[in-house]
């Protein structure tokens, strides 16, 4: 009985609580159709479309939007010379990554010829270090991963995300799909319970968005500062009482991948702005 109440309150549907209109309700968002016909939504609309004005008017305005200055020393990082080769990251990065720089924000995650597997963007930055700049790998939650990983992806800001899940991507995109359904943790719940079947929902005080990531690495007031995905899902796995997977674990990047293909056809937004 216990649990059943925790669930209950976890969702906290607000009926018949008057909230602000957000622009995906009043009909100033854009709404897209799903780009592939697998997608199960039949609509999609970025998280921003789903926080108020004053929101929305932080991330629009570069000088008032707190990730632009992650975003601003991992600029500093591509033009750094570091390791034994001599290079910076914008000598070897297109070579390593194997898309354009103006493409990685917009493609990632991507199967890796090199790797033979689907890689992450920080996964490719570290193999870019390793492989490339002779340099030592970043760990993956820190400043200058984050920053690096804001100053690719803001590249692509305005691109329109497509990834791509067939082909060598076709398992990882289907270990995703497997995970975004698979209930978890005491509340046993998934993914979808919040972003596919309640999307539009308040829990408590916050909308509940499609969970798209197109606009991380991504600021959040609850953080007070930059996160990753894989940041976002393990606050996720803790929220239903699940035990988190560490950062980079092939089942955070396959769910990655699938969570991106979902948000096909939205704008990359990085650095984005959240509650």
């Amino acid at each position: 009985m216990r649990l059943a109440v925790t669930v209950l309150a976890f969702f906290g549907l607000a009926a018949g609580v008057a909230f602000a209109k957000t622009p995906y309700h009043d009909g100033t968002a854009e709404v897209i159709k799903p780009t592939d016909s697998r997608n199960p939504l039949t609509e999609v609309v970025s998280g921003y479309n789903f926080r108020k004005a004053m929101i929305r008017d932080v991330q629009d305005d570069d000088f008032e939007n707190p990730g632009m200055l992650v975003a601003d020393h991992g600029e500093e990082l591509w033009l750094k010379v570091e390791g034994s080769a001599g290079k910076s990251m914008s000598e070897v990065f297109e070579g390593c990554a194997e898309v354009s720089l103006t493409q990685a924000g917009a493609v990632y995650p991507r199967f890796h010829s090199g790797a033979g597997k689907v890689m992450s963007l920080e996964q490719i930055i570290n193999m870019c270090r390793e492989t490339a700049m002779g340099a030592k790998p970043y760990k993956w939650e820190k400043k200058d991963m984050l920053g690096l990983t804001a100053y690719i992806r803001m590249q692509s800001r305005g691109e329109r995300v497509n990834v791509n899940a067939d082909g060598p991507a076709a398992a990882a995109f289907a270990r995703g799909e497997e995970l975004y359904y698979k209930r978890v943790g005491q509340l046993d719940l998934s993914c979808a319970h919040c972003h596919e079947d309640n999307y539009g929902n308040y829990i408590r005080a916050d909308m509940l968005s499609q969970g798209n990531i197109n606009g991380f690495p991504t600021y959040r007031m609850k953080w007070n500062g930059v996160g990753s995905t894989h940041r976002r899902f393990r606050g996720c796995m803790k929220n239903v009482r699940a035990t988190p997977l560490a950062y980079g674990h092939d089942d955070y990047v396959a769910l990655e991948l699938y969570l991106a293909w979902r948000g096909n056809g939205l704008k990359v937004e990085t650095p984005a702005y959240r509650n």
